[in-house]
C-alpha cells in the first residue's frame, strides 16, 4: 500500500474507530483503569479490604474462604464458604462478581494473583482520553513474516520488577523504515493467526510510554506478507497502572529509529494532548 492509494478521510475514520474502542475497553467498568489493588497469593489466607474472603494459594489453585454474609458469584451462579478455584494457566485469567465489582483471579509469571476491579476507581473516573498522534498513511508498511521452523520460547522482562514472562515466537517481522530493514521478533495475537509485536524506538520515553508499546499484525498472507500499521501503536495496561503485569520487549525489538505514530504517554503519567 502506498500512501497515493489511501482515501484520507476513510483512513483516519477507521483509526478513530480502532482507538475509540481501545479506549472503551481500558475504560470500562471493569476495565484495567477499574483495578484498586494487585494482589500476590501465598499459602496463607489472607484477606483484603477490597475483597471478601481469605484468600491463598495451594498446591490445587487459589482458593477463597468466605465468611458467613459474603458471597461471590462465579460463571452465574453464587458461592458460598470456600471455594477452589483450582490451577489457572498461566495468562489467564477467572472473573468473580462482587456486587458491582468483578474480582479477577488469574496467574501471571507463575504466581497467583488477585486483582479487584471497582467501576468506582479513581483512575477509571477520571480517565478522560489517551493522547496520540494524527494518522498517518506513512506510517503503514508492507512487511513479510519470516517462520521459525518452530516455534521459540522467548522469555522477556515485566513491568513488575523481578518478574518474567515467556512466550512462544512463531517468527519475526521484516519491514523497512527510513530506507532500512528492521526486523521485530513476534508473539502470537489475538486474532488466529495473527501475531503481536512488543517495541519500543527513539521516542519511547520522550513523547510516548518509555517501556513498551505494542502493535497487532494481521495474519500472513499466501506469500507471507503482513501490514505493518504503526499508527495502531498502543499503550499497555502498565502505561496508565502501576498494577499491571505487563511484558516488556524482547531486546531485539529496540528500534533505532523515531515512531512518530499510535498512542503517546498518557495523561495520567504526566503526557501531553
Amino acid at each position: 500500500m502506498t500512501v497515493q492509494e489511501v482515501d484520507l478521510g476513510s483512513f483516519v475514520q477507521e483509526w478513530e474507530q480502532w482507538h475509540s474502542a481501545k479506549e472503551g475497553v481500558l475504560a470500562g467498568p471493569h476495565g484495567f483503569l477499574a483495578i484498586t489493588s494487585l494482589r500476590w497469593l501465598s499459602a496463607e489466607p489472607t484477606r483484603f479490604e477490597d475483597a471478601p474472603g481469605a484468600w491463598s494459594s495451594t498446591a490445587d489453585g487459589v482458593v477463597v474462604e468466605l465468611d458467613e454474609g459474603e458471597e461471590l458469584t462465579v460463571d452465574g451462579t453464587a458461592v458460598h464458604g470456600r471455594y477452589d478455584f483450582g490451577v489457572i494457566a498461566e495468562r489467564a485469567s477467572v472473573q468473580a462478581g462482587w456486587g458491582d465489582a468483578v474480582i479477577e483471579v488469574a496467574k501471571r509469571g507463575g504466581h497467583d494473583i488477585v486483582r479487584p476491579r471497582h467501576p468506582d476507581s479513581v483512575l477509571r473516573t477520571a480517565f478522560t482520553q489517551t493522547p496520540a498522534y494524527a494518522p498517518d498513511p506513512r506510517w503503514v508498511r508492507t512487511g513479510r513474516f519470516l517462520p521459525f521452523a518452530e516455534p521459540r520460547p522467548v522469555t522477556v522482562g515485566a513491568a513488575v520488577e523481578g518478574l518474567e514472562h515467556v512466550y512462544d515466537s512463531p517468527g519475526q517481522v521484516e519491514f523497512d523504515l527510513d530506507g532500512m530493514p528492521h526486523r521485530l521478533t513476534a508473539f502470537n495475537g489475538k486474532a488466529p493467526g495473527s501475531l503481536m509485536v512488543l517495541f519500543t524506538d527513539k521516542t519511547s520515553g520522550v513523547t510516548t510510554y518509555a517501556a513498551n508499546r505494542s502493535l497487532q499484525v494481521g495474519p500472513p498472507d499466501g506469500e507471507g506478507r503482513v501490514t505493518v500499521d504503526f499508527n495502531r501503536a498502543g499503550n499497555l495496561p502498565c502505561a496508565y497502572t502501576d498494577l499491571a503485569t505487563c511484558p516488556l520487549p524482547p531486546t531485539e525489538n529496540r528500534l533505532p529509529v523515531a515512531v512518530e505514530a499510535g498512542e503517546k504517554i498518557p495523561l495520567e503519567r504526566g503526557g501531553q494532548l
